[in-house]
């Protein structure tokens, strides 16, 4: 690894130098994975001082690629300093938040390259931090099961007409008490929930149900449609039907409702609409509208062909607080990889275009229906700033900025959610048993 110019006065020497930055991204057994079959460079301009990195395939050398399959990114040395703090502050964690929050840093380069090796680009930015946070203290998981230990939710399927269509729904459960719906993310499915089925705090009180929506996770496709034939698109009208038809199907009683980023705008949504079915609704992440077009190109690369599900996987690391455990984040990313390619831009229909209830959210009676918004510091698509917003349109409702975690708080860090998730549930178990 190279400095192009000599001015290295530009670079705080707090930041690893040349020689240790290549051995470990030759060393590295994520960077050499993420970098495999790549032909191309990546160049750092830093203020005045430039790094760059030549990749052919897992062989890392010094100096930019020697023709113009260079990705280049470039911003004012004092940008550079916080984007490669060991601890970044919100929206410097990541390149893709940096650019989506304002235009201090900007991009040259092949757009499908970027997409197809953003993971290399990334790790190699963690490998330039001296002691990335998120290593120095990784969550020891081997304190927290025993050996044949078996977890707390029995899974089902249940069979729901919808619209017509029948539709076999996995879900799972635990606890008993009052019944909380937990619904997951854009293109993910309900294994996000996993930790709050073993917290007995919780399940004591609560009967909690997670379940998948069709063509996620266990919901397999309907088998009355020639779904492969046609685009796949998140409509509202499904989404609210879901939560509705499990609560007839399942007969709950007065439920609380409880869904993240897609299904946060989706509990603000089904409170506005059908406020009488529920007690209660939690909107994680949640806000009055997501501005974004959908038929952006660079929306595509979700779903290309020359591009793998491993962007998506790296993408939603961007959106999460680097101070979360690392273990975490890697297994919230890797549910991201393994759901049907077009799920997660299909429901991006909903959650960017459909949605929005800037111009109505006043119209919900939270004396029918307890309204609480929680919003993650990193989160820089469902921001804390829309979820204040949210809740000042939502006369009566409660609002709390969750620190240190990020679009994932329940996966991310399930210990910090539980923090911000419990007063809350403390206080609709308080009104529902008064």
């Amino acid at each position: 690894m190279i400095i192009q110019n000599s001015n290295t006065s530009a670079i705080p020497m707090t930041f690893l130098n040349q020689s240790e930055w290549v051995q470990r991204c030759s060393h590295d057994g994520e960077f050499k994975l993420a970098s495999r079959h790549w032909e191309g460079g990546l160049i750092l301009h830093m203020g005045e001082a430039t790094r760059a990195l030549h990749v052919q395939d897992d062989v890392v050398k010094e100096g930019p690629h020697p023709t113009t399959l260079n990705l280049e990114y470039t911003a004012a040395h004092d940008v550079w300093k916080k984007i490669l703090a060991n601890e970044p502050e919100r929206f410097h964690n990541d390149l893709t938040a940096k650019r989506a929050t304002d235009q201090e840093l900007r991009f040259k380069g092949d757009h499908l390259m970027q997409a197809q090796y953003y993971g290399a680009v990334m790790r190699a930015i963690e490998l330039l931090r001296r002691e990335p946070v998120a290593y120095l203290n990784p969550l020891d998981s081997s304190a927290e099961t025993v050996n044949g230990q078996i977890d707390a939710p029995m899974g089902r399927y249940i069979h729901l007409e919808i619209a017509g269509t029948n539709y076999r729904i996995y879900y799972e459960e635990a606890g008993t008490g009052i019944p909380l719906l937990l619904h997951h993310t854009a293109g993910c499915h309900s294994s996000q929930w996993r930790h709050l089925f073993e917290l007995p705090e919780i399940t004591s009180r609560f009967r909690l149900i997670a379940y998948d929506l069709p063509f996620h996770g266990k919901s397999l496709p309907p088998t009355s449609k020639e779904w492969w034939a046609e685009p796949y698109v998140l409509r509202g009208k499904l989404l609210r039907s879901l939560p509705l038809k499990l609560i007839e199907a399942l007969h709950l009683h007065n439920p609380v409702f409880m869904g993240c980023s897609v299904g946060g705008l989706l509990a603000l949504d089904l409170a506005h609409k059908h406020a009488n079915q529920f007690c209660a609704v939690i909107s994680v992440e949640g806000a009055l509208n997501i501005s974004g077009d959908v038929s952006d190109p660079n929306f595509g690369y979700l779903w290309h062909p020359q591009v793998s599900n491993e962007y998506k996987g790296r993408l939603m690391d961007g959106l999460m607080a680097p101070q979360s455990p690392i273990t975490m984040r890697r297994e919230t990313s890797f549910v991201y990889t393994c759901g049907w390619p077009p799920s997660f831009l299909g429901d991006l229909y909903y959650y960017g275009a459909e949605y929005n209830l800037t111009d109505c959210a006043h119209e919900i009676d939270t004396n029918e229906v307890g309204v609480h918004i929680l919003s993650g510091e990193y989160d820089y698509s469902g921001s804390v700033e829309l979820g204040k917003q949210a809740h000042d349109a939502i006369p009566g409702s409660t609002w709390a900025e969750m620190k240190g975690v990020g679009h994932f708080p329940m996966s991310e860090n399930p210990q910090v959610f539980a923090s911000y998730l419990l007063p809350i549930l403390d206080r609709i178990d308080a009104s529902v048993g008064s």
